[in-house]
């Protein structure tokens, strides 16, 4: 299949799994972990870099092209190298443990847990814009924090359930093993995060 053909295929593959991560994600996931088509990847990453672009604006107080480049090609790198040492850890540390699978499988399946993530920070920023802190202590206030609250609690438990299938479906590990690769991966991660935080680049871990 051409280039073009292979867009095609991993555009109408990326829409069906949007869909599918949110209403059959086990079967959804044991699916395009089974595929691993890194085609689908282009347009999650389109989908990063227009997030990346509007947090440059929302980051950036005055229009100056020179800012707004360096800010986003700051956020830009650091979400690559995120995902990229996320995927290499979790493979490296699965693979010790027994895992058996391919390293685009996890790459595939780690990718699409940054689809929540991509909600958060969208809507996290939209509404940094639309309702700016500091925000009131009014009865709408605190209604709102709690919708807020309950919105990212809902988007982190997806995120847990991508995370878990992307290993057992990707490494093909069982609960025990997903478990003790957590407990390794996890402080690594931390650590990182931690790292972002002080260069700031990410008050929040983009993982």
């Amino acid at each position: 299949m051409d280039l073009t053909g292979n867009l095609l295929a991993g555009g109408v593959a990326f829409v069906q799994n949007l869909t599918g991560i949110m209403i059959r994600p086990y079967e959804t996931y044991r699916r395009l972990v089974a595929r691993r088509s890194l085609w689908e990847l282009v347009y999650l990453g389109v989908l990063l870099l227009g997030y990346f672009t509007l947090a440059s604006l929302v980051k950036t107080s005055a229009f100056r092209p020179f800012l707004l480049t360096r800010q986003f090609v700051v956020l830009a790198a650091a979400a690559a190298t995120t995902y990229l040492g996320v995927v290499g850890i979790l493979w490296a540390v699965g693979r010790k443990l027994g895992g058996k699978g391919t390293f685009t499988g996890i790459m595939v399946g780690w990718g699409y847990t940054l689809v929540p993530t991509l909600v958060w920070f969208f809507i996290t920023s939209l509404l940094y814009v639309v309702l700016p802190p500091p925000r009131s202590t009014s009865t709408p206030g605190v209604i709102f924090s709690i919708v807020y609250l309950i919105f990212s609690v809902t988007l982190f438990w997806w995120k847990l359930i991508l995370a878990y299938l992307t290993l057992r479906f990707g490494l093909r590990l069982d609960l025990q093993r997903i478990i003790l690769v957590a407990l390794v991966a996890v402080p690594i991660v931390s650590i990182y995060s931690v790292a972002m935080y002080w260069l700031g680049i990410f008050r929040v871990p983009f993982l």
